[in-house]
């Protein structure tokens, strides 16, 4: 058996002794081994300042981030999965959280669910950087250019007219107290209304046609089950309606899948309990859509249809609603009376137009531009809501 090397620290050993050859001193004490010790292994190469790098993408955090970072899918994909619910369920913090963790994932500071920084990171920040300034640079002039007409186009009869809530049905209308200089032009006023009425139909089918070239077309598909399930989508469209109900008392969620069976960031439906409404998918994907997955305790229906199946914006409505759109650009007086998340996006079809006009949890009211149609309307409430545009 080999005798263990002196220690330099004993008072047995001479002073001034060095370690024998090939000999490893006490740790805190002595000399390194020839070549000096290796580094400690971490698996992943150092980042700046020492930082171990993870597997995550930079560049698909910071897209999660940017697009669906309402959602949490963000921080979803870094495997934080409980402030991943908790951003969810608030809806992006109502937008404050989404706007930090783009920030952070913009600086560099994001990290994954180990604490490890994102790949790529230093190869892509400054394209990065500079599309997210010219995506917001653009959503702000056209935000501004539309607000402006909007606002042109509905000064001169906002300004003779005086609105009121009504409490029974939450729909708004003229007051009764209106003067009676105002009769000589409300004669004329009713003769528009006549004609936009003719001309729903014609209008309906433009936009359904748009619909149908935009997104594609297909047969519609009606499924039924109860519990957990896994539905393959309609081939032929990039996008579709599904209206879905559940008799339930636990968890209803409605996910797309690509054909990895990955994640394409939609989650149409998460609530607890029963559940009767209408949403798409395909507007707003990091991918195209296979399957639909579904989380259920009770008996559930689905019925897949192409956007072109839905109907054109109502006035009023309850729910969640996909709805069409063909009118000019105006503003919308919006109203909800729910206690859940309230969400109104306007999807025409442009690249990167997000379109999103409302996001608030609970009751609303207030005036949101409106783009010129064609396009799509979706509305998620758990309560009763209002759209007049204008």
């Amino acid at each position: 058996m080999s005798s263990l090397p002196p220690d330099p620290d004993d008072a047995t050993t001479p002073s001034g002794a060095l370690p024998p050859s090939g000999g490893y001193p006490p740790a805190g004490g002595g000399y390194p081994p020839a070549g000096g010790y290796p580094p400690a292994a971490t698996g992943y190469p150092p980042g700046p300042g020492g930082a171990p790098v993870g597997e995550k993408s930079f560049v698909a955090t910071w897209l999660f981030a940017w697009f669906l970072g309402y959602f949490g899918v963000d921080r979803f994909y870094l495997g934080k999965v409980g402030t991943g619910l908790l951003k969810l369920v608030t809806f992006g913090g109502c937008g404050l959280w989404w706007l930090i963790d783009l920030i952070l994932v913009l600086a560099g500071a994001q990290r994954d669910k180990e604490g490890r920084r994102l790949a790529g990171y230093d190869q892509h920040k400054k394209v990065a950087w500079i599309v997210t300034g010219v995506l917001v640079l653009i959503g702000g002039v056209t935000g501004a250019i539309t607000g402006v007409a909007a606002g042109g186009s509905t000064s001169g009869s906002s300004s003779s007219e005086v609105v009121v809530d009504d409490p029974d049905d939450g729909v708004t209308s003229a007051s009764p107290d209106a003067e009676p200089s105002t009769e000589p032009s409300s004669a004329p006023a009713a003769e528009p209304t006549s004609e936009d009425a003719a001309s729903e139909p014609a209008q309906g089918a433009d936009v359904q046609a748009w619909a149908d070239d935009q997104y594609g077309t297909f047969d519609a598909v009606s499924k039924k089950g109860t519990g957990d399930d896994v539905v393959v989508l309609p081939k032929g469209a990039t996008a579709g309606l599904v209206t879905a109900t559940h008799r339930g008392t636990a968890n209803f969620a409605l996910a797309v899948l690509d054909s990895d069976n990955q994640s394409t960031g939609e989650l149409l439906v998460n609530v607890v309990g029963s559940y009767t409404g209408t949403t798409a998918y395909g507007l707003q994907a990091l991918g195209d859509g296979v399957r639909l997955q579904i989380k259920a305790d009770g008996a559930w229906s689905l019925k897949i249809k192409p956007l072109s199946a839905a109907p054109m914006l109502p006035k009023k409505g309850e729910g969640d609603v996909v709805a069409l759109y063909g009118g000019d650009a105006g503003n919308a007086a919006v109203t909800n009376k729910g206690e859940s998340n309230f969400v109104v996006q306007q999807y025409t079809g442009d690249l990167f137009d997000l379109g999103l006009l409302v996001n608030e949890i609970g009751s609303y009211k207030g005036k949101v531009p409106v783009k010129a149609g064609p396009s799509v309307f979706t509305i998620q409430s758990d309560g009763k809501w209002t759209i007049l545009v204008g």
